[in-house]
């Protein structure tokens, strides 16, 4: 167990690659935030991106941190944000995945992304994505080994408009292989002041998804992904009262 949670090396100036809260926790749940972060290091000169589109959405989740790390609190269970932006490299896409490292991310094209060789692919694999699924393997595994019940829970947040089509509901539970336990905490989620969908506004798929896929279905975990609309948690009260609702949800609606 030590080893998997022996601090991440990073220069001094830069944000952990994986920050790992509570990790003694006591409650089944495993919370995930694999766009916690838009740090891009200066190295990489923004991906030739404006600052301000690197404070959008194509580069972080806005609003998943502040609820996971207040979740996390919350119910006393252990919590792994990614420290990097995901236009580096996705965390939650699979190595080699068109969306991996993405060329164009919404309507936007990122520069620094363009033409890329195998070289610069592989070490940004290595510097950031391998390093957070690593010790997130590691940590699951000492689990499973120590006979501890695990439910894996990402959370993110999604844009209120894509490509100019508005997105009406207010939280979508993404499930592949739980189908039993999202489709109960979605009946359970949702109401006529806090439209909840299922599978929406993404589904889980293998070929573009990677952590329900090799984390949690692989190990036979139920999981499920919480997507938020971002404008929804756009202040630090707004994720103190999502972190409230969905633990009460997580709660009274336990996998069976």
């Amino acid at each position: 167990m030590a080893s998997a949670m022996a601090p991440a090396l990073a220069p001094e100036d830069e944000p952990e690659v994986v920050t790992v809260l509570n990790a003694a926790g006591t409650s089944p749940v495993v919370l995930v935030c694999e766009h916690a972060s838009n740090f891009i290091p200066a190295s990489y000169d923004g991906l030739g991106l404006s600052a301000a589109d690197r404070q959008r959405h194509i580069a972080w989740d806005i609003g998943a941190a502040g609820v996971t790390r207040a979740l996390s609190g919350l119910i006393d269970a252990p919590a792994f944000l990614a420290g990097w932006s995901r236009l580096l490299i996705d965390g939650n896409r699979p190595i080699g995945a068109p969306s991996s490292i993405p060329e164009t991310s919404e309507a936007t094209v990122i520069p620094g992304n363009r033409g890329l060789g195998a070289a610069e692919r592989e070490r940004r694999a290595d510097r950031f994505f391998r390093p957070f699924h690593d010790r997130l393997s590691a940590f699951l595994d000492a689990r499973r080994a120590a006979g501890k019940d695990t439910w894996l829970v990402a959370i993110h947040s999604f844009t209120p408009v894509f490509l100019g089509v508005a997105r009406p509901w207010h939280a979508g539970i993404l499930y592949g292989h739980s189908r039993d336990w999202g489709a109960r905490l979605v009946a359970a989620f949702d109401s006529p002041d806090r439209p909840v969908a299922a599978n929406e506004p993404y589904m889980i798929e293998a070929e573009s998804d990677y952590l329900a896929p090799v984390h949690g279905e692989a190990r036979g975990l139920p999981t499920v992904l919480f997507e938020i609309r971002q404008d929804l948690v756009a202040t630090a009260a707004a994720e103190q009262d999502w972190a409230r609702a969905i633990a009460a949800l997580l709660t009274a609606v336990p996998p069976r």
